[in-house]
């Protein structure tokens, strides 16, 4: 976790803002793990129609490939949008 993030809580005892510090990281993980899932759930469904074989064949592959490529672009777009706004509503105050 960025420990920047701590900067406001100047005024809290030490074990507070160790306890923030791991519910931030839990959060983060917790958010981390629910993306990965979105895009494993969302890829699978788009891209996989039958059960062949083990692997996928070069359609479903190209598929995949192009689908979790789209998804993390996005995700780091609403990121850096979401990071512009923090930024702006910072500098407002």
């Amino acid at each position: 976790m960025d420990k920047s993030m701590l900067g406001d809580l100047d005024g809290m005892p030490e074990e507070d803002k160790l306890r923030m510090a791991s519910m931030i990281d839990q959060l983060q993980l917790r958010d981390s793990l629910r993306m990965y899932n979105s895009l494993v759930e969302r890829c699978f469904t788009d891209c996989v129609d039958t059960f062949r074989r083990k692997t996928l064949d070069k359609q479903e592959e190209t598929c995949v490939k192009r689908c979790a490529e789209k998804f993390l672009k996005h995700s780091m777009r609403v990121g850096m949008r979401f990071a512009e706004l923090n930024q702006g509503a910072a500098t407002s105050d």
